[in-house]
């Protein structure tokens, strides 16, 4: 069978220019967006213009167009904001404008458009395309170009990456600048709480957000608020009642603080806005509690962007050139966008269109529709949210009378708690009796196994580490005592939160099944580490915080190495075999290398990556940045590594070298964390319900198939179900990893922007797809 696969070395953008530019208001990751479609393109043989100042400098042209160096673009990726500076252009808007800027485009040879920015932005790009032809007509009728410069520029091709904090763009899951976003809103919101916390207040948050709730729904979702108003969900007639109520039970429950979330575009139904002024006046009215109001305005666009949006506008920047470079005449303007975990292309104005039905839906009161519209991301948030925030009350719940017991097992990663709470509370709406085992399978032996309450998990959704206690333990040793407790306590499902020994202990139990009855129940695991090595899913709760720990850390150390000059940082991090932390924090840290295991490299390697090194010191970055996997090679240590780059690069760098260690593992979970560990959770919690009910059998619960023990995770754009016996198979039980690894494909990534020649897979690159209409709930999207 012929190889159908298409590799980098066969494109070739040679003869090709292609500007870039920013443009409507900045988001964090921009620039690592900008750098990535300069690197791309040069390394395809490319000339790569800026674009500064978006459009206007398109218009104005001279030295606002100006052609980009690879080393133009160091030390812009830990950067927020813009470094080429974006513009609101109102002479883009009128035809004279778009025509000064076709004459200065063509001038410079310019038939390939990057553009980075809003659905304003990217709509203008699209007419301007549309007028293309046109305005080379009238350059050429007025003496301006020549038949034949009109001839050679005859097409303009645009590709889209969409720049917005307010993640209000539909067609793509994320938008570039969100998570960053998320992470101001958290930081923010965690500070508050002590605060709140030692004076029993109430704080009304205004975040930014005036047609899209999103960031004000995955901030209350992530930071567990009582209340939260959104412009596509306006609350029904007598909300401020509602609202009281519940921040008033929430208080005689023993919670000493109530946070209100509000968007700045919040209204009620009859779409009269509901300002954090009026919020906060409402609850000093009914309730007398002190309350404050902060509005976090533009601290949301500001700060250095998270790991997650580094590494989003990096593929999507790789992406951009591919597809320029793929354009046909015949191709439409097309976004780049991200679907579950999987880079698409999409077209612009079909995105476009559904941007602007959402608003539509919006105005004309469609609420429910401008939800679904919003996509499967937003709704599945929405529903959580619902979930989680609104206890029932006794009387409302179903009846059932079955235990569920919720357990950490391995080392601790940070949104564990959020997933415990997030299961807690979902079990109790569904009517069980939940349970916390204390320890892992240790405590679990032992006894210690309580019933929890709907209060007891409050505040634990930004608490790092694992409140409930984890130990690496595995069920086998004291699978007896286990199945003990099982009967004492009646446990008729378990929720394991962990990481690769929560993978083995379930094939333990089921395993076990044939000898003690006892494990014969639903039981379900959430990937929990932050090595990111169980198979089965592509990401783990943990991973992401551990990920920006280590991305600070590089940050920090390349600015020292950045004043020291002609320095090289050798940093070891952490990861058992799995390369996944040393690959991804090395692309989201513009490292020049990682090593890791399931790459294996000799001394040829190292020596010219040495040399690599040597050749950049010549240049005006003057500083290296190598990682390597703890467990990357058993004689090729962070020591040798670190002595031989010191002996080689002798009179030309010199090297220091730092092992990360714990630090990976602690601290406050991220947003994203928090927010894929409580929807995961919850998800969980639900099949959980559903497969008690298919398996109880005369007064009791039985189940003895393979899909009555899953592992919940995601694969490429859905959450999935699978047996854990099933993912045998795909596991290297021997270095604790998946046999498969999908983030693998973003090493060729990292190694093209740090200017190594390199073999790329771009088959999974390329078909244009179309955006679907949302359909009946569908579940398992994120």
């Amino acid at each position: 069978m012929p190889d159908s696969r298409k590799f980098i070395e066969n494109l070739s953008g040679a003869g090709k220019s292609i500007g870039v530019l920013t443009s409507g208001g900045d988001a964090q990751g921009m620039n690592a967006a900008v750098r990535a479609v300069v690197r791309m393109g040069i390394y395809v043989g490319a000339k790569v213009y800026f674009v500064h100042e978006g459009y206007q400098g398109m218009v104005d042209g001279g030295d606002n167009i100006k052609e980009a160096s690879w080393e133009s673009v160091s030390s812009m990726l830990q950067v927020g904001g813009t470094v080429i500076g974006s513009a609101r252009c109102k002479d883009f808007r009128s035809h004279e404008g778009r025509l000064r800027a076709a004459l200065n485009l063509v001038e410079r040879g310019i038939t390939n458009l990057c553009v980075i920015g809003g659905d304003g932005s990217l709509t203008g790009a699209n007419l301007f395309r549309e007028e293309w032809s046109g305005l080379l007509d009238e350059l050429v009728q007025s003496g301006q170009i020549t038949e034949e410069a009109s001839q050679t520029h005859s097409t303009l091709h645009i590709v889209g990456m969409v720049g917005s904090i307010d993640n209000d763009f539909c067609g793509t899951d994320m938008t570039i600048g969100t998570d960053s976003a998320l992470h101001r809103i958290i930081e923010v919101v965690d500070a508050i709480m002590t605060t709140a916390q030692s004076h029993q207040r109430t704080f009304v948050l205004e975040v930014m957000g005036r047609h899209c709730g999103y960031l004000a729904l995955v901030s209350a979702l992530a930071c567990g608020a009582d209340w939260v108003l959104i412009p596509e969900m306006p609350p029904k007639d007598g909300w401020e009642e509602q609202m009281c109520h519940k921040l008033s039970e929430s208080r005689s429950r023993g919670s000493r603080l109530n946070i209100i979330i509000v968007a700045e575009g919040a209204t009620d139904r009859n779409g009269n806005p509901i300002s954090s002024n009026e919020v906060k006046d409402l609850v000093v009215r009914c309730l007398g509690f002190d309350t404050r109001v902060t509005i976090l305005g533009h601290v949301q666009r500001g700060g250095t962007p998270s790991a997650f949006d580094r590494i989003l506008a990096s593929r999507m920047g790789v992406e951009a050139v591919l597809a320029l470079l793929e354009a046909s005449p015949g191709t439409p303007a097309c976004v780049v966008s991200l679907c579950g975990n999987q880079a698409v292309r999409v077209p612009l104005m079909e995105c476009v269109q559904m941007t602007q039905e959402v608003q539509k839906a919006m105005d004309e009161k469609r609420f429910e529709e401008a939800v679904k519209l919003r996509g499967r991301s937003f709704e599945n948030n929405l529903n959580t949210y619902k979930l989680l925030s609104h206890r029932k009350f006794d009387t409302e719940l179903p009846n059932s009378s079955f235990n569920v017991a919720v357990l950490n097992v391995g080392a601790p990663a940070a949104g564990m708690n959020a997933a415990v709470r997030s299961a807690i509370r979902v079990g109790i709406t569904e009517g069980h009796t939940m349970f916390a085992v204390s320890d892992g399978f240790e405590g679990f032996y032992k006894g210690q196994i309580k019933e929890v309450g709907w209060g007891d998990v409050g505040g634990w959704t930004g608490q790092g580490g694992s409140l409930l206690g984890t130990k690496r333990t595995l069920p086998a040793k004291h699978i007896g005592k286990i199945a003990e407790q099982m009967s004492i306590h009646n446990i008729n499902a378990l929720l394991v939160i962990g990481g690769f020994e929560a993978f083995e202990s379930l094939l333990q139990l089921v395993d076990a099944r044939s000898s003690y009855e006892e494990f014969c129940v639903p039981m379900c695991m959430l990937p929990a580490t932050i090595s990111n090595n169980v198979a089965g899913t592509d990401f783990s709760i943990g991973a992401d915080t551990s990920l920006n720990a280590i991305v600070e850390t590089c940050d920090r150390i390349k600015q020292s190495a950045s004043g020291t000059k002609r320095r090289v940082f050798i940093i070891e991090t952490m990861g058992g075999y799995c390369g996944y932390l040393a690959t991804v924090g090395g692309l989201a840290a513009g490292a020049d290398a990682a090593y890791i295991y399931e790459e294996p490299f000799d001394i040829r390697d190292l020596q010219s990556n040495v040399e690599h090194l040597t050749e950049k010191m010549k240049t005006s970055i003057q500083r290296g940045l190598v990682l390597r996997n703890e467990n990357s090679s058993e004689n090729y240590t962070t020591d040798f590594i670190y002595q031989l780059y010191t002996e080689e690069g002798k009179g030309v760098f010199d090297c220091r070298k730092n092992v990360l260690g714990h630090m990976q593992q602690g601290g406050a979970p991220s947003p994203f964390d928090r927010n894929f560990g409580t929807k995961i959770a919850a998800k969980a919690t639900q099949w959980i319900s559903k497969k008690l009910k298919e398996y109880y059998r005369e007064g009791r619960v039985f189940a003895n198939t393979e899909d009555s023990a899953c592992l919940l995770g995601m694969r490429r754009r859905a959450l999935v179900f699978q047996p854990v016996v099933q993912l045998k198979d795909e596991t290297d039980f021997v270095h604790r990893i998946p046999k498969e690894q999908w983030w693998l494909r973003l090493r060729p990534l990292m190694k093209i922007l740090a200017k190594y020649k390199t073999s790329y897979d771009v088959s999974d690159a390329g078909q244009l797809e179309h955006i679907v209409r949302p359909r009946a709930k569908d579940s398992s999207a994120i």
